[in-house]
């Protein structure tokens, strides 16, 4: 079976059919630049220009870096534009898709659920958080297997600062870190997440998963299992496509 997932990310808007028996992308994946500023209507036609270069006609499902609730209002929009707030998200992407069917689901969570049932976190139990290291930092909490949504630790409070603009992939870049410097402070920043939440895995989500050997070896002192996520970055690609087709179901 296959479904259309689309990953609405800070820096670009990805997606591609994907196959759900074997939780991959049937295609290669196709991405368009996010628009600055990242309004609705211009995030919105990106989304259009992804799902038209594959004349897909059926449902599709789209993360959103933000909090999401009812499946379709965005309540939160750190790396987007603020007026994204209180947008009903699933009717203006069904709008401009040509009435397509649907489904709005937080990226993080779309990532963590396509994680934890065809990647790193496949068969585990008790608590696993999956962080999506890039514009920002994106999170799904899951205890027993079973997803609570929303969570956005990423905007947990660090020395005084959002932790996302210290440790996400954005602050490295923006402040030409070395891996090894950026690894110290992802490690306090999983310290400060342990502290709270307790895991007994943590999964690292995002571009940076297809890195882990350059950083993680520099993380030391966390009492959790650290894994990247084997999904990569296409993680958050095949969970709204699973979302999408629980919807179609």
């Amino acid at each position: 079976m296959q479904i259309f997932g689309l990953d609405i990310g800070g820096s670009g808007i990805k997606g591609a059919p994907v196959d759900l028996d074997r939780g991959d992308l049937a295609e290669e994946r196709f991405k368009v630049l996010t628009p600055h500023p990242a309004t609705p209507d211009g995030v919105a036609d990106g989304v259009k220009q992804v799902v038209e270069h594959y004349g897909w006609t059926g449902p599709v499902g789209l993360t959103f870096p933000g909090v999401v609730t009812d499946g379709s209002t965005i309540r939160t929009a750190a790396n987007v534009d603020k007026s994204w707030i209180d947008t009903d998200a699933r009717a203006l992407f069904s709008e401009r898709l040509g009435g397509h069917p649907v489904t709005v689901v937080n990226d993080a969570d779309a990532a963590g659920v396509a994680e934890m049932h065809f990647g790193a976190g496949r068969d585990r139990r008790g608590t696993v958080i999956l962080l999506t290291f890039g514009t920002g930092i994106g999170s799904a909490l899951f205890v027993d297997g079973t997803l609570v949504p929303n969570t956005e630790l990423g905007h947990l409070e660090l020395h005084g600062h959002d932790a996302e603009k210290r440790a996400s992939s954005k602050a490295k870049e923006d402040e030409e870190l070395t891996w090894e410097h950026w690894a110290h402070r992802v490690r306090k920043y999983l310290a400060h997440v342990e502290m709270l939440f307790s895991p007994e895995l943590f999964i690292i989500g995002g571009g940076v998963s297809r890195k882990s050997h350059k950083f993680l070896h520099y993380i030391e002192g966390i009492k959790a299992e650290i894994v990247p996520a084997q999904l990569q970055n296409n993680a958050g690609i095949v969970g709204a496509a699973m979302r999408a087709a629980e919807k179609a179901d």
